[in-house]
């Protein structure tokens, strides 16, 4: 139900070009692939070690991807970085004991309330104007991850 969700997301929403699909699609697999090589890890780290790690390997993907593209921040952009690096270590942190502690098949799905954050904040600050379709891809997607929790076997 969550990939068809994206599918009609990307199916009826022109703004959606294919590269951020694809990017997005591989973004999920690595999550997935990182919220189960947590729970894996267990308690044997403490979620400080599993973050440093988690950041850097970030900030160098990140700072080899962004080679040819970069732009010099400007002003009001340091400001903007500092904060998401703040909220993003703090967000990281709490992500990473609350998959320590309990089942990732439980936690996953309460991630995705974050996509509520971003509509609300994509509308509010930045005027973003949804279609009926991405409202309804976007509600098939969260509707199916919440649908795992009822769902999955223990």
């Amino acid at each position: 139900m969550a990939f068809l969700g994206v599918l009609v997301l990307k199916g009826f929403d022109g703004a959606i070009d294919n590269t951020g699909l694809v990017l997005i699609l591989a973004a999920s697999v690595f999550s997935g692939l990182v919220y189960v090589a947590i729970r894996r890890i267990g308690k044997s780290d403490k979620p400080i070690v599993i973050v440093n790690y988690f950041m850097f390997v970030g900030t160098v993907i990140g700072g080899v991807l962004s080679l040819f593209n970069w732009k010099n921040p400007e002003g009001n952009d340091w400001l903007l970085f500092l904060s998401l690096g703040i909220f993003g270590f703090f967000g990281q942190i709490f992500m990473t004991k609350a998959f320590q502690v309990a089942k990732t098949n439980l936690v996953a799905p309460l991630k995705y309330i974050e996509v509520i954050f971003t509509l609300t904040v994509g509308v509010l600050w930045f005027g973003d104007v949804y279609t009926i379709w991405s409202l309804l891809g976007i509600l098939m997607i969260v509707g199916a991850l919440v649908a795992n929790v009822f769902v999955s076997k223990d």
